[in-house]
This record gives structure tokens, C-alpha cells and sequence, in this order.
């Protein structure tokens, strides 16, 4: 039986984006980075882990794969993430009743903020 362990996300500067994932998801570095990558882990080290890899790719757009974070707090998560350096980011396929907003990390590396509440609206305003 398999389980996922970490995903794994290509970075230029391992330092910005091992600080703004930490902040958007309350991880904790499982072991002091080594310069080159770092394995984020939830509080208390269970669950799935977000591991950052400095080395030189560029970003692919549209991505191949992403991340979907769930909460039922969508507006005032998608407020905080863009205060710590998130970007918005435009879909003409998005459905106006859409219950994601997508968003890129620091480094243009997308992800979906999920609405779990079920009362999706129009995407927060920053």
C-alpha cells in the first residue's frame, strides 16, 4: 500500500518560499533546510508534507499539477494569502460559480483556494 508522503515543489529561492508556505499553512521544517530543500511538515509531523527543491525549472503554465486547499473560510483565506504574497490569477475557463480561486505562490507556482463551506461567491477581493 502507498501513501503520499510529500509533493514536491521546484523553487528559485528556497528562504521566500519556504517562509510563505510555513505562513499559508502553519508547516514546520522537519529538518533545518540544507540549502536546497526542505521537507514542510504539518504541526505534529502527521498528515501529507509540502517539500520546496531549489533548482531551476521554469513555471509551466498551465501548470501540470497544483494544489487544492480546502477551508470554509475561502474569502478571508484568500485575503491573507495575497497579504503574504500571492497572486491572483485569471482563468477564462473559470466558471462564475466556481467554488475555487486560483492563486500563485511568490514564484508563480499555482493552487486553488477550495470553498468546503459551500457558499462560494464571487472570488474575494483583496
Amino acid at each position: 500500500m502507498l501513501s503520499i508522503g510529500s509533493i514536491v515543489i521546484r523553487v528559485d529561492n528556497l528562504e521566500r518560499q519556504m517562509s510563505f508556505w510555513q505562513a499559508a499553512l502553519g508547516f514546520e521544517p522537519r529538518y533545518e533546510p540544507d540549502g536546497d530543500f526542505v521537507i514542510l511538515q504539518p504541526p505534529g509531523g502527521a498528515g501529507t508534507c509540502i517539500s520546496l527543491d531549489r533548482v531551476p525549472a521554469p513555471v509551466q503554465v498551465p501548470p501540470r499539477l497544483h494544489l487544492d486547499l480546502y477551508t470554509d473560510t475561502q474569502d478571508a483565506e484568500v485575503r491573507r494569502l495575497l497579504a503574504l504574497g500571492a497572486t491572483r490569477v485569471e482563468w477564462s475557463k473559470r466558471p462564475a460559480d466556481a467554488d475555487y480561486v486560483i492563486l500563485a505562490d511568490p514564484e508563480g507556482n499555482r493552487f486553488c483556494v477550495v470553498d468546503t463551506a459551500g457558499t462560494a461567491n464571487s472570488p474575494a477581493t483583496p
